[in-house]
């Protein structure tokens, strides 16, 4: 705890002491009234919406790029870890160069993965998140390795996920060597406050108030969804754009449909209406909110696929219902649980986008889902899915039971189908590097920057990064290092 506190500190000071003193001290400043449309409107590169329109992958010469991700997407599965890889996949088809920097402190240092598709993967010092034990994240302290990478790669753009503390270590970095920054928004920070902070005094006005201190930094910020978008801006956040959903349709696809997967996911009762739902099993996901629905449904059985904190509760809530858990599962094993069901249930209203239910969908499995985040840009309610409002029970009872019906089923199934196959992730990683990287550039240099990165400042981070070394060297964190001399 010494060291993340110590971490927290050292990040925060150096970060605010780039910040302007506001006029007024407040302890949850309201959202500036800006108009954000006029302010895209300045760059001559247009918004890219949700058209499923790209320019070739190519369009725009190879580019050096440092990505700092947390946590890491190379040694679990999850939407968001898919979209890091899919981005990755198509960045080397694009000739692109991207030195990664992530944390992992759950896996053994020696079955760390060491780099990506051609591309090196660095691991830094992290620790693991008390509120959710289930991720590693990081300050970048003491080791500072973001530092060494950029100074080594001289990168046009620094790429960073948000929410986390590695961003703070990104925005000092982009900051001090004046460099482009974009930030990517993948966790709905207010809906994880209500559900792990609520005993925290005014614990969404303190969210609200975090990411607009972080992301009106940023030269620009994407998220996923144009609900996300929207969301973002009206709570004073600047500078949004969405990053384009993907899906690999050849991965889940309804072929994956197995008699063996569906009898395991229903304890053998392969002839009964079966539901499923794959992903993380944490409160933010409303998971508890589908046992009512079980209970209006006799003859009909769930399948809970994955893994996460609440676990274990969830085996106790759900004891004495047709529920099956399989754990988390992968490969072939995973692709045929989407597509051996019935129908996806997603009653989760946190979701910035729901990878799990365009997966379902590709799977030709309709989804019934909550009408809230992204996943309101996923499903056109009555064609390829339901839509119901979040815990509203006999929502989801009545429209499930209209997927009861095969014929139902076999039309909404193939139309989200169809649906899905529009989205593809060379696509969306061509609009990402072709108009989105290039918008972030526009806008750093269109930005105030105070100086820093002009010639004969980069000596002022070698000190700074020495001045931080040493404190936590005497300390007894890390080693003492040579004071750099004066260029």
């Amino acid at each position: 705890m010494k060291i993340q506190a110590l971490s927290l500190a050292i990040a925060v000071s150096v970060a605010t002491a780039f910040t302007p003193t506001p006029n007024k001290a407040t302890l949850f400043p309201a959202p500036r009234t800006r108009n954000f449309a006029s302010t895209a409107a300045s760059s001559a590169i247009p918004s890219t919406g949700e058209s499923n329109e790209a320019p070739d992958l190519s369009l725009t010469p190879p580019r050096k790029i440092c990505l700092m991700v947390e946590p890491t997407p190379f040694t679990h599965v999850s939407g968001y870890s898919n979209r890091f890889n899919e981005m990755l996949r198509y960045l080397s088809k694009a000739k692109d160069h991207v030195d990664i920097l992530t944390v992992d402190s759950k896996t053994p240092e020696a079955e760390l993965p060491k780099e990506k598709y051609g591309y090196k993967i660095e691991h830094t010092q992290g620790f693991t998140f008390p509120l959710y034990d289930h991720i590693s994240l990081t300050f970048d302290l003491p080791e500072m390795k973001g530092a060494s990478i950029i100074e080594k790669l001289k990168p046009d753009l620094i790429h960073a996920s948000s929410p986390g503390f590695l961003l703070f270590a990104s925005l000092f970095y982009a900051r001090v060597m004046r460099i482009p920054l974009v930030l990517s928004y993948h966790t709905h920070l207010p809906s994880y406050a209500k559900n792990y902070l609520s005993f925290v005094p005014g614990h969404e006005q303190l969210a609200w108030a975090l990411l607009r201190w972080v992301h009106s930094r940023a030269d620009l910020t994407l998220c996923t969804s144009p609900q996300m978008k929207e969301e973002l801006e009206a709570n004073g956040i600047p500078r949004v754009d969405v990053w384009r959903k993907g899906i690999d349709t050849v991965r889940f696809d309804p072929k994956f449909s197995s008699k063996e997967m569906r009898e395991k996911m229903t304890d053998g009762n392969a002839d009964e209406f079966t539901m499923v739902y794959v992903g993380r099993l944490g409160a933010e996901k409303r998971l508890m909110d589908i046992k009512p629905v079980l209970e209006q449904m006799p003859n009909a059985r769930l399948c809970i696929v994955g893994g996460g904190p609440q676990e274990e509760e969830l085996h106790e809530h759900f004891k004495g219902t047709n529920t099956v858990f399989t754990g988390q599962l992968s490969g072939d094993e995973l692709s045929s649980a989407f597509a051996s069901a019935d129908a996806f249930i997603m009653p989760s209203d946190s979701e910035t986008l729901g990878f799990v239910v365009l997966e379902s969908m590709a799977s030709g499995v309709p989804v019934c889902g909550c009408a809230a985040g992204g996943i309101l840009n996923l499903i056109h309610d009555g064609v390829d899915g339901f839509l119901v409002q979040p815990g509203d029970t006999d929502g989801y009872v009545e429209k499930l039971k209209l997927l009861q019906d095969a014929k139902t089923r076999e039309v909404m199934g193939q139309n989200a189908r169809a649906e899905a196959e529009k989205w593809s992730w060379e696509a969306a990683t061509s609009v990402l590097r072709n108009t989105q990287y290039e918008r972030a550039i526009v806008n750093f240099h269109s930005r105030a920057f105070n100086g820093f990165g002009k010639p004969g400042t980069q000596h002022m981070l070698r000190l700074l990064k020495w001045r931080i070394k040493h404190i936590l060297a005497k300390i007894g964190f890390g080693k003492e290092v040579p004071k750099p001399e004066v260029a």
